[in-house]
């Protein structure tokens, strides 16, 4: 869990992801075209991914990835990134933890 906190609050906007997940490869895509760069952490590729997946779970991440972090803050997974971003408050969280600037 310390690891999960450590990573997201390096940057504005962290997605915690896996390389074959296609819901994951839909949320960074809809955070480019925000504007955002986040940092994103594929847990298939990561030594300790097996153990920051239990961890996300843990937040209530099921299923484990995506997993949305915004100035370091957990937001929730593909489900609730989308329901932000239909009501227009997405942008607004990225611009107020300054991961897009417009």
């Amino acid at each position: 869990m310390d690891r999960i906190r450590d990573l997201a609050s390096k940057k504005a906007a962290v997605i915690f992801t896996k390389s074959s997940c296609c819901m994951c490869y839909s949320i960074k895509t809809l955070f480019y075209e925000l504007g955002a760069s986040p940092a994103i952490h594929e847990l298939d590729h990561d030594p300790s991914g097996r153990d920051m997946e239990w961890a996300l779970r843990g937040l209530g991440c099921d299923p484990s990835v995506p997993a949305v972090f915004i100035g370091g803050r957990f937001v929730g997974s593909a489900k609730d990134v989308i329901s932000l971003h239909v009501d227009g408050s997405l942008k607004q969280m990225l611009m107020d933890a300054k991961a897009i600037w417009f």
